[in-house]
């Protein structure tokens, strides 16, 4: 199958995205992995994306779009792909339809994670990093520390990264109202949605994802 996740940030896509790909038995490919290895590597479009953003300017459109096409290409996703963070907008979504119709492909459906925004705003704002090791992560509702501000594991000092607070996190999804809910109004058209919610466990939702997506791969 090919699969384009959309949800807003604090909707867990990465944590779905993993869990599905495995299910579906295709690769996971998120637009920070692309940018992380294309830099890594030093490949001309890492180069060129790091370049924008050494100057804190936005990766221009065509870059993102070459680095998708250049990993859907790979032959790992040969008979599907969960696409996690691209399309970003409907200028990419249009791009994607593009590439795929030239290699007479076409998507099988859009996976739209749906959270409440107050929900999106206490899962990320509740988030607490240990300053010794970014991958101890809690949260003071969800998965507090025993000793309030201590990391359980190595004592280290837990702190909310800027990026957490919560008016970063309103200006996030203000970002993704604007500019990436309108892909979902975009794949509407095609009859491609299929809308479910993000609440509740991790694998109640990966559940709910899967009758979603085998009500589509039976339309197909």
């Amino acid at each position: 199958m090919r699969i384009v996740l959309v949800g807003p940030p604090g909707a867990g896509k990465g944590t779905q995205a993993a869990f599905l790909a495995t299910n579906l038995s295709v690769p996971h490919i998120s637009t920070g992995d692309l940018f992380r290895a294309n830099i890594s590597n030093e490949t001309e479009l890492g180069t060129l994306a790091k370049s924008y953003m050494d100057r804190g300017d936005l990766v221009p459109d065509e870059v993102t779009i070459a680095m998708a096409k250049d990993r859907m290409e790979q032959s790992d996703a040969a008979d599907g792909f969960l696409l996690d963070g691209f399309p970003r907008n409907v200028q990419q979504a249009e791009a994607l339809d593009e590439m795929l119709q030239t290699e007479g492909m076409k998507l099988d459906g859009v996976l739209d994670l749906e959270v409440p925004e107050d929900e999106v705003v206490k899962r990320i704002a509740g988030r607490r990093v240990c300053r010794n090791d970014s991958s101890h992560v809690f949260h003071v509702s969800y998965k507090p520390s025993q000793k309030e501000g201590v990391c359980d594991l190595c004592g280290g000092e837990l702190y909310q990264r800027d990026d957490d607070s919560e008016d970063t996190v309103r200006k996030r999804l203000e970002v993704y109202h604007t500019q990436t809910e309108p892909i979902i109004d975009y794949y509407k058209a095609q009859g491609l949605v299929v809308t479910i919610s993000a609440l509740g466990k991790v694998e109640e939702v990966t559940q709910r994802a899967m009758e979603a997506l085998g009500s589509k791969a039976g339309d197909a």
